[in-house]
């Protein structure tokens, strides 16, 4: 073996305690620094843990790098204070208010800037500080949610409806003894209580909706008018027992009185409204099957001097109805003396026959 391969190669280097020192120096300047950088993060975070970032509106109010307490105070000023209003709806010349507190409103601004500061410090504290540095925006609109009282909304527009609405009222007739009373029909008004509820609740949550706001007031037209009557009463006939008269009345004004004579005791003209069933010129007498009429009673008598039934016949009850006499017989007239039907004098009964029709009403009192 030589002496070269008996020779030892060249010892390896170690590290030494100056160089281990250093690394570990290093190491430690790192660590501290990291350490310095995120107490220094936390602290700016922290410092920030109610700052909204930019970009965020609320209610379309910017508080963006606003504190929530300024937030709070601003959205006070530019939204809750402005809504703090009375309403004034007028219909007809007559106004009702409502106030913000009596129709209940309530404005959520704290459940708000709860979602605009949980979308301010959403993602990790890094990214937060980063944004806050930078100033980056974050773009996150929220609105404030409002309410009211609908119950109370509800009332008022009721109210004001109870104080200019009114039912339409139809014409109408109503028969007396001694006259036809008429009623005009009168037309009604109605106002859209939906629609006002809608503009109060408007009124009280938005802003630029007016607080002040005419209602419109619509006319209903009743369903019978005085037009409708005439046409329907071209003519009308009372029958006043008391005062033996008959009057006739033309497009529901009074045109004509007549003497009559009426039933006798027992044998009473019948009461009530009908109307005339059927009429006849020169009628045969349909004899009524009475104790009073003995052996004629059921009997058709024809025109004639037998027959008592003169000129005209107009029947409004079955067997009784509206007839004219014999000359002889007009002292009867102004008394109690038929057998139930209404006597006229043939002149005044020929008049009648010809101003009325079947089915005008009469009256008879």
């Amino acid at each position: 073996m030589s002496a070269r391969s008996l020779h030892p190669g060249p010892a390896r280097s170690t590290p030494t305690p100056r160089r281990s020192r250093r690394a570990a120096a290093l190491v430690a300047v790192l660590a501290a620094v990291a350490l310095v950088v995120g107490v220094a993060a936390w602290a700016y975070d922290d410092a920030r843990r109610d700052v909204l970032a930019p970009g965020v509106t609320i209610g379309g109010v910017d508080v963006g790098g606003l504190r929530v307490a300024t937030a709070r105070a601003r959205l006070q000023e530019q939204v809750v204070r402005p809504l703090q209003r009375t309403v004034e709806a007028t219909a007809r010349g007559r106004t009702a208010t409502l106030t913000a507190r009596e129709a209940g409103l309530r404005l959520d601004v704290d459940g708000a800037l709860d979602q605009a500061l949980a979308a301010s410090r959403r993602g990790w504290i890094g990214a937060r500080v980063v944004r806050g540095i930078t100033g980056a925006r974050v773009n996150e609109r929220l609105p404030v949610h409002r309410t009211v009282d609908r119950r109370a909304v509800r009332r008022f527009a009721a109210d004001l409806a109870e104080a200019v609405q009114r039912d339409p009222r139809s014409a109408k007739v109503v028969p007396h003894a001694d006259r036809l009373q008429v009623t005009a029909a009168r037309t009604g008004r109605r106002i859209d209580e939906a629609d006002v509820r809608r503009r109060v609740r408007a009124a009280l949550t938005h802003r630029r909706a007016p607080r002040r706001f005419d209602v419109a007031v619509a006319t209903v037209q009743p369903e019978v008018t005085a037009a409708a009557l005439r046409d329907r009463f071209p003519a009308y006939i009372l029958i006043d027992r008391g005062a033996h008269q008959l009057r006739l009345y033309r497009d529901l004004k009074l045109a004509r009185t007549y003497p009559i004579a009426v039933g006798r005791v027992g044998l009473e003209t019948p009461a009530g409204l009908y109307d005339v069933q059927w009429r006849e010129t020169n009628p045969k007498w349909r004899v009524p099957d009475s104790d009073w009429a003995g052996d004629l009673a059921g009997k058709t008598i024809p025109p004639g001097p037998d027959n008592p039934i003169k000129a005209r016949w107009m029947a409004f009850n079955g067997p009784a109805g509206i007839h004219g006499i014999a000359p002889s017989e007009y002292g009867t007239i102004g008394h109690d003396a038929s057998h139930g039907c209404v006597r006229m004098r043939i002149p005044d009964v020929k008049e009648l026959y010809d101003e009325t029709d079947v089915g005008t009403p009469v009256y008879v009192a």
